[in-house]
């Protein structure tokens, strides 16, 4: 039986792996579950799974698991601290790790991961946004297996020739004859697609996080919302498959049908289809090279009837450009358009913000942070990382 520990098991993401594990409890068997603050639905995760380990972010809210715990007479064990995370990440009995914490706080846990050789299923975009060098050699290091579980990159993995899967997954090399020519990255284009760029200004946390085909957490959503989660996507491809921004073409795909593309030398371009179901790429990364059930109905492609493609609209998303210019610059640049881009959605979800000014905020914070050229250290991300929200709060404040 295959050992899982889900990292963020609360999120939409950790919800969803749970919901295709526990499809298939002969196969998987759950090592450890985490969470931040949501010790309520972490109980009711450690109760039906049983794991060994359960990490929360507090001393306070582990003492008030444990007691819960107890009393219902669950024999998991409570760790708090973030080197609780780690621990369940690279403990020797676990062989596949979800990586679904959002943001930078995920980031010692995946590489943890990657580093002890564990088949990585990342959902966490920070991990190769903001140490994409560090990351790759961890997983080269390491041994480790990596399964993109977006579902863009997840779809754009499942369209690459077996040489190049390998590769991604750390165990393969260059291979001649490949073929692939680019990536077609697609995005819905979000709920203000097409929203006269006037009104931006005013739009609400409400509105932003009504995706109208995904049902994601609200960070994700206001990311998706001024684009900025398909330049994190960029920069993420890029490090995943080994290949640079002009490799690949984002293109606005509003129903969210046709989840990536991947285009052949000889003209030909694969794309991966199927409901807007995050159980899918999970499912795909728990069980590649195989496929299991995953609990999502069929697609219904007569009734889907037409899919749209238009080129995106960098006036009204600057964000994209903002993505491709931090990755060429390469060093902490992509850390510090990380980490102020969570302060400013940050802030537009407490109404502090106006939602046409988060890129304004990533690109004044980039603009006066001090890029270094290259990292050698998980260290030298943080101090990026943490300056930048200073200043983006800063500008923020003003």
């Amino acid at each position: 039986m295959e050992q899982v520990t889900v990292l963020g098991s609360t999120g939409s993401i950790g919800v969803n792996t749970l919901d295709v594990i526990g499809r298939h409890p002969q196969r998987y068997g759950v090592y450890a579950l985490t969470a931040n603050t949501n010790i309520e639905k972490l109980q009711q995760q450690c109760l039906q799974f049983q794991p060994q380990y359960a990490v929360v972010v507090s001393e306070h809210h582990a003492r008030e698991l444990a007691q819960q715990l107890a009393a219902a007479g669950c024999s998991t064990e409570v760790i708090a601290g973030a080197q609780g995370l780690e621990q369940v990440a690279s403990a020797t009995a676990v062989d596949s790790v979800m990586a679904a914490i959002v943001g930078a706080a995920g980031l010692p846990a995946s590489l943890a991961a990657a580093q002890a050789g564990k088949k990585v299923l990342l959902a966490n975009k920070e991990a190769l946004v903001m140490a994409g060098p560090l990351f790759m050699q961890a997983v080269q290091q390491g041994g480790a297996s990596l399964l993109p579980i977006d579902s863009e990159h997840n779809a754009i993995f499942q369209c690459l020739p077996a040489p190049r899967q390998q590769r991604v997954g750390g165990s393969g090399e260059h291979s001649a004859g490949e073929g692939v020519r680019r990536i077609l990255l697609t995005g819905s284009g979000g709920p203000f697609r097409e929203l006269p760029a006037d009104a931006l200004a005013t739009v609400t946390p409400q509105q932003a996080c009504a995706h109208p085909n995904w049902d994601m957490g609200q960070k994700i959503s206001v990311d998706s919302a001024t684009m900025m989660n398909k330049g994190l996507e960029l920069i993420e491809a890029c490090w995943m498959f080994d290949c640079g921004p002009d490799d690949i073409q984002i293109v606005v795909h509003p129903q969210s049908v046709i989840h990536s593309m991947v285009e052949y030398v000889d003209g030909s371009i694969l794309a991966q289809l199927g409901n807007p179901d995050m159980r899918t790429p999970i499912a795909y990364g728990l069980a590649w090279p195989e496929r299991i059930d995953a609990g999502v109905a069929s697609l219904d492609i007569i009734a889907t009837a037409r899919l749209d493609f238009e080129a995106p609209d960098e006036q009204r998303f600057p964000s994209l450009a903002l993505a491709r210019q931090a990755f060429l610059a390469g060093g902490t640049a992509p850390a510090i358009l990380s980490a102020a881009n969570e302060v400013a959605v940050e802030a537009f979800l407490q109404s502090a913000l106006p939602f046409n000014r988060i890129a304004d905020i990533v690109a004044e914070t980039l603009g006066q942070s001090d890029v270094q050229a290259s990292v050698s250290s998980l260290d030298e991300i943080y101090c990026a990382d943490q300056h930048a929200r200073t200043l983006a709060a800063e500008l923020i404040r003003r």
